[in-house]
């Protein structure tokens, strides 16, 4: 068996094994008092994780360079990242929901590659002298890693906003900032008749639910600490990414300018790139100095998502400029 063989059998192996991984998470929970069902999708995962590296180490021997040159090879390793990420997550939160939100997201990019791309845009080429530098490794693994990091948090957001529909929920725990808001939570019951219908905790992370007085709670505190859990880990998993975007970023300011001469050129990858930025930044800056949480950052976040989908894929695809991949136009 040649190694362009075996990308094939591993690319078509990634997509079917996160499609069944995906059919797990969601039936887990839809059902979550099913067994082994959370055992099942993370090993599913795991498993799709190393189709998806066996098969850009496959594509490093045939081509000699590190896969990420062309569309193919950076959506599999973007598949790749949220595979990764999805595993620090879920430690984290220790809640099979992550997998309901980041499976999907996976198992969409392998179908897009494996199954939409034309063939002329998944065969490996040589590459363009601008790319033969060690900047290609440097910039674009980070910036790739940035993505599905920014992905998975901005995906378990859209995963908080999706459990809290339809209500008011606002959020005091581990990962409120330096704002106001923690002096003006207060804490009352939801026992408690006279007043605003408010579930609280006295010790420990605390979960506001403001609704009107004529209205009555509708989310359990169970599904009020899960709504918690989400609203944390969304917000660490972005810390972790916005990092790496703002390293991604400089690195290819450096690269720009060995292989074209500046530093920044408003070329539209690197424009959205910037505007990625300013989105992140902004949600972080809600978080620690404004303090926000709950549906308000969350909103935010999963305007991220498709802020970094533009950014990544968009232009790429539909816009003129020195990072097109020329496949519309």
């Amino acid at each position: 068996m040649d190694l362009i063989t075996l990308e094939s059998i591993l690319d078509n192996a990634s997509f079917g094994v996160l499609l069944v991984t995906m059919l797990i998470y969601w039936t887990g929970a839809a059902f979550p008092n099913l067994p082994y069902l959370n055992t099942l999708g993370t090993t599913g995962m795991a498993v799709a994780n190393l189709c998806m590296a066996t098969l850009l180490g496959s594509r490093w021997l045939e081509a000699g360079y590190f896969p990420l040159s062309n569309l193919y090879e950076s959506l599999f390793f973007l598949a790749w990242g949220v595979t990764t990420i999805h595993f620090i997550a879920e430690k984290m939160s220790r809640s099979r929901l992550v997998g309901v939100v980041t499976s999907p997201v996976a198992m969409g990019i392998t179908a897009f590659a494996a199954l939409s791309l034309p063939l002329e845009m998944q065969a490996s080429a040589p590459l363009v002298p601008a790319l033969k530098s060690n900047w290609l490794m440097m910039h674009v693994s980070v910036m790739m890693l940035s993505y599905s990091t920014l992905m998975v948090g901005s995906a378990i957001a859209i995963g908080f906003l999706i459990i809290t529909r339809g209500q008011k929920v606002e959020l005091k725990g581990s990962s409120v900032g330096t704002g106001s808001f923690r002096e003006r939570v207060k804490h009352k019951t939801v026992n408690t008749p006279d007043t605003d219908n408010v579930f609280a905790s006295t010790t420990g992370n605390t979960a506001v639910l403001d609704l009107p007085k004529t209205e009555t709670a509708t989310l359990s505190p169970e599904r009020l600490t899960l709504a918690d859990t989400l609203d944390n880990i969304s917000y660490r998993v972005i810390g972790l990414g916005f990092p790496l975007l703002t390293i991604g970023i400089i690195a290819g300011g450096v690269w720009a300018n060995e292989a074209w001469g500046s530093y920044w050129s408003w070329d539209p990858k690197e424009t959205w790139a910037f505007i990625t930025w300013l989105v992140f930044a902004a949600y972080l800056h809600a978080r620690i100095t404004r303090g926000w949480q709950g549906r308000k950052p969350a909103i935010l976040a999963a305007v991220g998502f498709v802020v970094v989908w533009v950014c990544y894929l968009g232009v790429n695809l539909l816009g003129q400029g020195l990072h097109s991949y020329g496949w519309f136009f």
